[in-house]
């Protein structure tokens, strides 16, 4: 496989790289700071945009355990687990787009809530930019990665994820794999991209 050169149309999309989600976070992903140092390198490459998310939940949550929801209280608004990691180079960031800010819906993908009516302004961000293909790191790879590769591929976007700035919060994770290779979605290693 050759190397891809990014471009102005390409962006770097960077996946929930927040406190909460790192060893030590109120729900962190395992080996989730690895992801940190390969999203540092692409982010100095040429990328018209890159875009960080971030969850930035209200106190009261539904996908909290005390609201009936399946995690325990994470990245809640204003608050150090809702970070942006110290350790991700922030300066190469142009936009940051917070999702999951209504008590009632979640959002996973960084494009739309989970019941896919509500935006977060990310498509119109990334058409208003040009941007062809997005390129995806970050956390989780089965959960807020994965919502949004599919998005991004649904929306008419050449999607990759890049392989070794993803981490999942299974150990296993190849079914999700197949099942987004299946929708047209490429994995990538960081390798594979650099300037041209």
């Amino acid at each position: 496989m050759s190397t891809i050169s990014p471009g102005a149309e390409d962006a770097l999309l960077i996946i929930d790289v927040q406190n909460d989600f790192l060893p030590g976070g109120a729900l962190a992903v395992p080996d989730g700071n690895h992801v940190i140092a390969p999203l540092n390198h692409l982010a100095k490459l040429g990328f018209g945009c890159v875009v960080a998310t971030q969850d930035w939940h209200p106190i009261d949550h539904m996908s909290f355990v005390e609201q009936g929801g399946p995690w325990p209280p994470h990245c809640r608004q204003s608050t150090y687990g809702a970070a942006l990691a110290s350790a991700l180079n922030q300066a190469p960031i142009g936009y940051v787009i917070r999702k999951g800010r209504e008590a009632e819906c979640d959002s996973y993908s960084a494009f739309f809530d989970n019941d896919g009516e509500k935006t977060t302004g990310l498509d119109g961000l990334l058409r208003a930019l040009a941007v062809k293909r997005v390129f995806i790191g970050g956390l989780a790879t089965e959960y807020c990665v994965a919502a949004t590769a599919r998005d991004a591929q649904r929306l008419g976007l050449k999607t990759y994820i890049i392989e070794d700035a993803v981490q999942g919060i299974a150990r296993d994770i190849s079914t999700t794999i197949k099942k987004l290779s299946t929708l047209g979605i490429r994995f990538i290693a960081s390798d594979f991209i650099g300037d041209a």
